[in-house]
């Protein structure tokens, strides 16, 4: 699984290091180091290792092709997204679309997200942070889950 926060950078041609605490559970269930980097909204990106997008696909591919959610949810991460190999110093290109939307340059925050992981610029996520803040009905829903 893959969850915390790893400081990283961007660099000056847009790749981001992923971070070394990320690197061991990436090279076991990514051995190909395939990745798709995409945005549902372009204020963070989404890193997914292939096979993990290539699920989200199936799934969307069993809707109707007219479905108005499956339309903008594929507009946006095709808009934003594109398809990237690390290379042998752990490096991914952001997208440049995304990276412009999303601020990404010098240090940002690598979050893992279970099966995917965010890259957010750091003071954008404090941001977001601030204005969604936990509120009773999110803690009745964690307590309903036992958490």
């Amino acid at each position: 699984m893959l969850r915390g926060n790893y400081p990283a950078r961007v660099d000056e041609k847009g790749r981001l290091k992923l971070p070394t605490e990320f690197r061991a559970h990436l090279d076991q269930v990514n051995p190909g180091h395939q990745f798709y980097i995409t945005s549902f909204d372009g204020v963070n990106a989404r890193i997914y290792p292939m096979r993990e997008w290539e699920r989200i696909e199936e799934r969307l591919a069993a809707l109707p092709s007219m479905h108005p959610t499956k339309q903008k949810l594929l507009s946006r991460t095709n808009y934003y997204g594109q398809a990237v190999e690390m290379d042998a110093q752990g490096r991914v290109l952001m997208p440049a679309v995304l990276r412009e939307a999303a601020e990404m340059k010098g240090d940002v925050a690598v979050l893992g997200y279970l099966q995917h992981l965010e890259v957010w610029n750091e003071e954008r996520l404090l941001n977001e942070m601030k204005a969604k803040a936990f509120t009773d009905e999110d803690k009745q829903t964690l307590a309903d889950l036992g958490i």
